[in-house]
């Protein structure tokens, strides 16, 4: 996917909407998505409130990806509405995706601060030229993110953890409020995987709201306030310890899940093989 079609995904209208007041950042009500004769999402219905911190969980075609396009705005429902702060998502530039690595064409030629100030276009106008305050806001974004010295580096020179830091500097720099993320953690090492939660840490103190999907059922019980449990219908969402049980395990993953008794405590293994994001189980104390 080229690099310049994702960013467009995002509102470059100088009509900006209000936030209305005591709503929450995010509702959802009986949300349901079809694609052709195939349902992706049914009767989902969630809210959220500013400074949450939740990870999306479920198998294959569970419709996480799905739930992000609508959220963003760039997936229409069928039934149902997204409302971000009272308001339909069309025309709020405070939403900011952070789209899977694996859908990201890197030999694009744009370097990393390239990247980031394209999170200011939304501020800015598509047809306005960015000034010194954008690039300072950018620097300042790439700072948090530890990028400050890599802004001139080309895209396709940076290892996969330092890629995501990038989507999270854009999203910074774009002054996002909610922040929806498409398996950040996949393919990390560890040591990136704890950069990128060290920076979410942060996020969460500014007030930024986190939606983050995850086949790591253990990461995302460990380092989540919430998790929501997902496969087409929403089988659970709640703190990881009420959501996280057998019988919702068995709910969303089915045949494919096999609880197994370790020293750890349970071990949940999904039987599927090689899927899209090329692991095979999921796991969870």
């Amino acid at each position: 996917m080229n690099i310049i079609r994702e960013i467009r995904k995002q509102p470059f209208s100088n009509v900006h909407v209000d936030h209305q007041p005591g709503t929450p950042i995010l509702e959802i009500d009986n949300l349901t998505v079809r694609y052709e004769k195939v349902t992706a999402l049914e009767n989902v219905t969630f809210h959220l409130h500013p400074g949450e911190r939740v990870a999306v969980v479920g198998p294959n075609g569970a419709g996480k990806s799905t739930l992000f396009k609508v959220i963003a705005g760039v997936l229409p429902p069928n039934q149902g509405k997204v409302n971000i702060y009272g308001y339909g998502p069309d025309g709020h530039i405070c939403i900011a995706y952070v789209p899977q690595r694996s859908q990201v064409d890197w030999q694009f030629p744009v370097n990393v601060s390239d990247v980031v100030m394209m999170g200011r276009i939304g501020k800015l106008g598509l047809l306005r030229w960015p000034k010194k305050k954008d690039w300072s806001v950018v620097q300042q974004s790439l700072q948090v993110v530890g990028l400050g010295s890599l802004a001139q580096r080309q895209i396709s020179e940076l290892s996969g953890g330092q890629q995501q830091r990038m989507f999270i500097a854009r999203a910074l720099a774009q002054e996002a409020e909610l922040m929806l993320m498409d398996e950040p953690f996949t393919g990390l090492d560890i040591n990136s995987q704890e950069d990128i939660l060290t920076i979410l840490d942060e996020l969460q103190k500014r007030g930024v709201t986190i939606l983050a999907s995850t086949h790591d059922l253990n990461l995302a019980a460990d380092s989540f306030n919430k998790v929501m449990l997902l496969n087409r219908h929403l089988v659970g969402f709640g703190l990881p310890q009420e959501v996280f049980t057998t019988n919702r395990l068995i709910d969303a993953y089915g045949g494919r899940l096999r609880l197994v008794d370790s020293e750890e405590g349970f071990l949940a293994m999904n039987d599927t093989c090689c899927d899209d994001e090329g692991t095979g189980h999921d796991h969870i104390h």
